[in-house]
């Protein structure tokens, strides 16, 4: 028996009781959880890559399969409904025996638009979860997403159960093996397409299988944030390489970063200074404490690497208090992971969904949550030049702050960010990435 399968039953067992829970709590008899459906684009007959639903792929590895239906009500065996149709145009991925069958009554659906003969026939106590609006009034559900439902459910999917936790060391497994050819490939001076291709091979993922799309740059292009353009040619020379890309596996998602000098030189320095702080800022993470003021004491601690490479002509404090600091880190710390690469429930301070302010300093927080046990973050600080940033900056009443000739020295670097992926235990930090040895 496989690991996944002596996990899988307590996992379904928990969702059981989320399930039943949230739905006693919206006086419901059940939910309706639709995989979701392809998109045709616009004025043609074909489809964007199909993204299943993630309160689907919550209870079951299913991530390719549209027009299928979960049917809960949190006591009762789940029904699924597998759309398994009759099609000589396209590939039919028929129902394989699993770990995770025996626990669903399963019905299979031939015909989409049949749905309805296999879904209850009262549809007044039962809520619709899913994107198609459309589809579900269509179908007679007059509850659709609600947001009692979907904030209690959002809000317990940041405690990850064990057999999630397996799922996301796979996932990075997968991801620290397609790393390490990004890597190898960027040494031996490939272009952004050609490391981007080395990636996908390694990993065994399309573009469109990967949890986000790739950001692989090189030398100037690693300041933009999301960098997803992918040039062809090969640069005149090859300075630094930043990637972040992760990979799939059951639908949870990995999210790893990491940057590289070509050469050993004050570039290279930096970098291996920013990844002793995001391993500082890893050991941060401990249960009952503020993420944000996690964020915040990163924050200081970027202030104190600008000043010792003498980026700043004041000190580490003074440039921190005048928020001279997020001109070269822009962004929040890190994020929560699962079935989303931004998981849900960041931002929720308890099941009803109240919301937990981020600081007005600083906007770009994905989560604002207290650290609990079971949760599983990202740990991602940066420091980049940014060309735009660094202009506004300069033209401010706190440019003088700024030694500009070392800093106009390291535009051509663009900027480093270094992530890993955590679980917090109760008594410890499990970092998922570093385990898989990729440093």
């Amino acid at each position: 028996m496989s690991k996944l399968s002596t996990l899988y039953p307590a996992h379904v067992a928990e969702l059981q009781i989320r399930a039943k829970n949230a739905l006693k709590r919206d006086n419901l008899q059940g939910m309706v959880i639709h995989s979701g459906q392809e998109l045709k684009v616009f004025l043609d007959d074909l489809s964007y890559p199909f993204k299943v639903n993630p309160h689907f792929k919550h209870w079951l590895p299913l991530v390719n399969i549209p027009n299928s239906w979960l049917i809960i009500n949190g006591e009762d065996k789940p029904t699924l409904i597998y759309y398994q149709p009759t099609d000589f145009w396209h590939k039919v991925i028929a129902l394989s025996e699993s770990y995770w069958n025996e626990f669903f009554d399963i019905k299979i659906l031939n015909k989409a638009s049949a749905v309805d003969q296999l879904l209850p026939y009262d549809k007044k106590g039962y809520a619709y979860i899913g994107a198609h609006v459309e589809v579900a009034q269509a179908l007679g559900f007059d509850s659709i997403n609600p947001d009692t439902l979907l904030n209690y459910l959002h809000f317990h999917r940041a405690y990850k159960t064990s057999y999630e936790q397996e799922c996301m060391r796979l996932s990075n497994s997968i991801a620290v093996k397609a790393h390490k050819a990004a890597k190898a490939a960027f040494f031996d001076g490939a272009s952004e397409y050609d490391i981007q291709q080395a990636y996908l091979k390694a990993s065994q993922q399309t573009d469109s299988e990967t949890p986000y799309g790739n950001i692989v740059a090189l030398n100037e292009n690693t300041a933009i944030l999301h960098y997803t353009a992918l040039e062809r040619g090969v640069p005149q020379a090859h300075r630094s390489f930043l990637i972040d890309a992760g990979a799939n596996f059951h639908g949870y998602a990995s999210d790893i970063t990491r940057t590289y000098s070509y050469k050993r030189d004050k570039f290279a320095e930096l970098i291996a200074r920013m990844d002793q702080l995001m391993l500082n800022a890893v050991d941060g993470l401990q249960p009952g404490k503020s993420y944000v003021d996690l964020h915040i004491n990163v924050y200081h601690e970027i202030a104190n690497v600008l000043h010792e490479f003498d980026y700043l002509t004041v000190d580490a404090a003074t440039a921190a208090e005048a928020g001279v600091v997020s001109t070269f880190f822009p962004h929040g710390l890190g994020h929560h992971l699962g079935l989303q690469t931004h998981d849900v429930g960041g931002f929720m301070a308890d099941e009803r969904g109240t919301h937990v302010n981020t600081p007005e300093n600083h906007p770009f927080l994905r989560t604002s949550r207290i650290i609990e046990s079971e949760q599983v973050f990202t740990i991602e600080p940066g420091l980049y030049f940014i060309d735009s940033l660094l202009s506004d900056l300069k033209q401010s009443k706190n440019g003088e702050m700024i030694h500009w000739k070392n800093v106009d020295e390291m535009r051509q670097f663009g900027g480093i960010r270094i992530e890993d992926n955590i679980i917090v235990h109760q008594s410890h930090n499990e970092n998922m990435t570093r385990d898989l040895e990729l440093d």
